[in-house]
């Protein structure tokens, strides 16, 4: 989908540091003084319009959130959301998930979520699924010994891709649902896209592994 370009987002993003954190390698190993509270730390790689990581914040005062969007004429609708929520335990990043080790330090991050991330179907293109190893590695390095990876996805190529790179990892699977919404899960936060591709009767996979202590 072909994203429609906003030549003010960048500005309006500068207008809002308190919202959107403009240097983030200043803050990595003190994340918990960017916040009013200094507590848990969970991110979301690729939040989108910031449906799920309000909401997130919301229900959940006693853990601070992170949103990570690269995309400027998206991340401006998750800063409107964000404004007008006024929640003090979410910030936004407008940055490249590539480069997270220079915004985190060891152990600071005890969650991540990875919410219908791009499938990058071709196989020639598996090396840039947010859930090949090399990207498990990223994430290991900013998170402690237990910490856990969300996932949420409609499609299932990536998620069997997923739960085998998870495995091959040598992560626990602690939860595994090969159709969400017909599940007795409970406290489900829906993304944009989520709610997009239900209505059209798509499933919805969801899991949770955990990095195993060594």
């Amino acid at each position: 989908m072909r994203l429609r370009n906003k030549p003010w987002a960048k500005d309006k993003i500068e207008q809002y540091p308190q919202y959107v954190v403009a240097d983030p390698e200043a803050v990595k190993g003190n994340w918990g003084n960017a916040f009013a509270e200094n507590q848990p730390l969970h991110i979301e790689i690729g939040t989108g319009k910031g449906r799920f990581i309000t909401e997130m914040a919301r229900v959940n005062p006693d853990i601070n959130y992170v949103g990570i969007e690269f995309q400027q004429s998206v991340i401006v609708s998750a800063l409107d959301r964000l404004i007008e929520a006024e929640l003090p335990n979410v910030k936004l990043l407008n940055v490249n998930a590539a480069d997270l080790k220079s915004f985190f330090a060891n152990g600071e991050v005890e969650r991540i979520y990875l919410n219908f991330s791009d499938p990058w179907p071709k196989i020639r293109h598996h090396k840039r699924r947010l859930t090949y190893k090399t990207f498990l590695s990223l994430y290991e390095g900013i998170m402690p010994k237990n910490g856990e990876i969300h996932l949420k996805t409609d499609n299932q190529g990536l998620f069997e891709y997923s739960l085998t790179s998870f495995s091959e990892y040598g992560m626990l699977l602690k939860f595994v649902s090969l159709d969400l919404h017909n599940s007795d899960f409970e406290g489900n936060i829906m993304t944009e896209y989520e709610e997009k591709f239900s209505k059209k009767g798509n499933r919805i996979y969801r899991c949770e592994v955990q990095y195993r202590k060594k």
